[in-house]
C-alpha cells in the first residue's frame, strides 16, 4: 500500500480525511472483488455512501432534532425581536440579548447548534472528490490495472516525456507533476477518455507496439467504471460524445445525473422542518425560497461538470437522506416536545449551578407552552374555545346591576377607567 501513497492528496485536513476515506473505499473494493468477484467502483462508491451516512446518524439526529425545536422556537425570538425592535440604548440590548438566550436554554439549542454536521461533511465532500479523481492512488486493485501499462511507457525513450505533453495538452492537472514516477503515468492513464484532447487512441498511435495491453488496460477500467456511464466522465462530456455519436441512451444516461441530483435534493429540502419567519418578515421568506431553489440547481450544475461518481455520491446520499429523514421526523413527532424543554431548562441551572450562577430567569415568552405555541401558530379555536375567551374578556366589568340599565353603564365606564390607569 506504501507505493501508491505519492499520488494521494496533502491538502491541509483535506488531504487527511482523503486517505481515510480512500482506504476505506480500498476495504470496500477488495470485499467485493474477494467475496462476490465484483469489481465496480460505482458499486463502492454506493457502499460508501451508505457507510458514511450510517457512522454520522448521531450527527443527523441531533440536527433533525434541532431544526425541530428551530421551528417551534422561532416564533418566540421573533416576539423579542419585536419588543425590542426601535430600542437601541445598552440597556435594552443586553435585555434582549438575556430573554434571547434564554429561549435558546429553554429549548436546550445553540445558534450554531446545525453548524456541526455541515463542517463535517464539507471535509468529507471535498476529499472524496480527491479520492474519486485519483482512486488508483487510494485502491490498490485498480491501481494494480495500470501498473504494467506504466512501467513499460517509462522504459521507452521518451515515455514519460510524451505522457507529460499528454497531460498537460489534455489539461489534467496532475498533481506532483514528477514524470519520472510511476504514479504520475498512472494518473494520467486513469484520466484518459475515449473522446477529448487526451485519448487511448493517442497512447496506441505513440506507443504501437504496446496495442495489445493498451486495450486490455482500457478495457479493464472502462469495466470498472461502468455504471450505466463512465463514472470517471463527467456528463457534459458523455453528453457531447452521445451527440457525435448520436447515442440517444448515452445522451439520457449522462442527464439523468444531475437531473436525479437536483430532484432528490429538492425532496430533501421539502422534508425538512421549515421554520417560521413570521407573516411579516417578507424579505426572510423570499431569501428562504431562494436558497431552497438554488441548492437543489447548484447540485445539477456540479453534477454535470464533475466526474460522474461525484453525482452518484450525491444522488445515492440525498436517497440515504431522505430515508433517514422520514425515520427521524416519525420519531421526533412521537416526543413530548414540552418535556424535552422541562429537562433542557434543569439541566441548564444545573450547570449555572456549578458555575456559582443562580437559576437563570425565563422571562414570561419562554415559559410558553410549546403546545399553546402550536395553537396559536394554527390560529384555529373551537367554538367552546371562542365563547371562554368572550366570556373572560367581559367577565371583569360583570356588576350587579340591571343589564342595559344606566346604573350598569356607569359601572362599566368607571371599571374600564380605573383598568387603564394600572
Amino acid at each position: 500500500m506504501a507505493g501508491i501513497l505519492l499520488t494521494q492528496n496533502n491538502t491541509f485536513i483535506i488531504g487527511d480525511v482523503a486517505r481515510i476515506l480512500g482506504w476505506i473505499m480500498n476495504v470496500l473494493f477488495n470485499f467485493l472483488n474477494n467475496v462476490f468477484g465484483i469489481q465496480n467502483i460505482g458499486l463502492c462508491i454506493i457502499l460508501f455512501t451508505v457507510l458514511i451516512y450510517l457512522l454520522m446518524l448521531p450527527l443527523t439526529v441531533k440536527q433533525q432534532k434541532f431544526s425541530k425545536l428551530s421551528a417551534k422556537m422561532n416564533p418566540e425570538l421573533q416576539q423579542i425581536q419585536k419588543k425590542y425592535k426601535n430600542k437601541k440604548d445598552n440597556t435594552s440590548m443586553m435585555a434582549m440579548n438575556e430573554e434571547t438566550q434564554a429561549v435558546y436554554a429553554k429549548y436546550g439549542v445553540s445558534p450554531t447548534g446545525s453548524c456541526l454536521q455541515m463542517l463535517i461533511q464539507l471535509p468529507i465532500l471535498f476529499a472524496l472528490y480527491r479520492v474519486i479523481m485519483g482512486i488508483p492512488a487510494y485502491v490498490s486493485g485498480v491501481k494494480e490495472v495500470f501498473t504494467e501499462l506504466a512501467n513499460q511507457i517509462m522504459a521507452v525513450p521518451g515515455g514519460s516525456e510524451f505522457m507529460q505533453e499528454l497531460s498537460t495538452n489534455g489539461r489534467m492537472y496532475i498533481e506532483g507533476k514528477d514524470f519520472t514516477q510511476v504514479n504520475t503515468i498512472i494518473d494520467v492513464l486513469y484520466k484518459l477518455q475515449d473522446t477529448g484532447s487526451a485519448t487511448w487512441q493517442m497512447l496506441i498511435d505513440q506507443f504501437p507496439q504496446m496495442e495489445s495491453l493498451i486495450l486490455t488496460t482500457q478495457s479493464s477500467i472502462n469495466s470498472m467504471n461502468n455504471f450505466g456511464i463512465n463514472i470517471a466522465n463527467s456528463p457534459w462530456n458523455i453528453a457531447k460524445s452521445a451527440l457525435a455519436a448520436g447515442s440517444v441512451l448515452l445522451l439520457i444516461g449522462a442527464v439523468l445525473v444531475p437531473f436525479l441530483s437536483a430532484l432528490t435534493q429538492w425532496l430533501n429540502v421539502k422534508m425538512m422542518p421549515q421554520p417560521s419567519t413570521g407573516d411579516g418578515n417578507d424579505t426572510m421568506n423570499a431569501t428562504m425560497k431562494s436558497m431552497n431553489m438554488m441548492m437543489p440547481l447548484m447540485s445539477a450544475w456540479f453534477c454535470f461538470t464533475l466526474p460522474a461518481g461525484m453525482g452518484l455520491y450525491w444522488i445515492m446520499g440525498a436517497v440515504v437522506r431522505g430515508i433517514q429523514q422520514w425515520s427521524i421526523n416519525k420519531y421526533l413527532d412521537k416526543l413530548d416536545l414540552d418535556e424535552i424543554v422541562k429537562k433542557n431548562i434543569e439541566k441548564n441551572n444545573r450547570i449555572r449551578e456549578k458555575k456559582g450562577l443562580p437559576p437563570q430567569k425565563i422571562n414570561d415568552i419562554a415559559r410558553t407552552n410549546v403546545k399553546a405555541i402550536d395553537h396559536t401558530n394554527k390560529k384555529t379555536m373551537t367554538e367552546e374555545e371562542k365563547k371562554a375567551a368572550v366570556e373572560a374578556s367581559t367577565s371583569y366589568y360583570k356588576n350587579s346591576d340591571n343589564p342595559g340599565s344606566l346604573a350598569s353603564k356607569a359601572a362599566m365606564v368607571a371599571k374600564y377607567n380605573e383598568k387603564t390607569k394600572k
